[in-house]
């Protein structure tokens, strides 16, 4: 249930309710907005584009801003570790996977065959984000971008330069 409500409001709402139950008071955040969204994957497919003769396409760029951002998935107050072979194959299918993100620590163990493996933390996926985590990941991809040399303006602010220059031209003509 989403209350939203002044804090004394709340309080006046919470004494009136009976003890013994549990409440699970967190800030409420917006989720990220579509136009967050649209723009992160607009830009991350241009650089994949521009970065495709290097081997380098949309999931990768999308899990390494993941794993740059570090926003690790928990159950029960405790982050999900998951242990993979540590070889360049198994990372690199990890850099490239779609449906889950995950990101490698320091942290290795041997196997019963000697084989070792390395624990990678699982990432929330940015379909869980909320408005300021969405800003941070759209930040690190405008910043990818521009190390490509891909354009970052948002559609909005190139037509609004384009308006600009528009009437700037026409009060020069008078």
């Amino acid at each position: 249930m989403k209350i939203t409500k002044t804090t004394s409001e709340m309080i006046m709402f919470l004494a009136t309710q009976p003890h013994d139950i549990k409440w699970d008071l967190t800030e409420h955040k917006e989720k990220r907005s579509r136009s967050q969204n649209s723009y992160y994957w607009e830009l991350a497919g241009k650089v994949s584009q521009k970065s495709a003769r290097f081997g380098v396409n949309v999931n990768m760029i999308h899990n390494r801003n993941l794993r740059e951002l570090g926003l690790i998935e928990h159950v029960n107050d405790k982050p999900v570790c998951v242990y993979i072979p540590d070889t360049d194959e198994a990372e690199k299918t990890a850099l490239n996977a779609e449906s889950y993100h995950i990101k490698p620590t320091s942290q290795t163990r041997l196997g019963k065959d000697g084989q070792v493996f390395r624990c990678y933390v699982m990432l929330r996926g940015s379909h869980t984000f909320n408005t300021a985590e969405m800003s941070a990941l759209v930040d690190l991809m405008v910043q990818e971008a521009k190390a490509v040399g891909v354009e970052t303006m948002t559609p909005q602010e190139l037509e609004h330069i384009r308006q600009l220059e528009m009437e700037a031209e026409r009060r020069k003509q008078k």
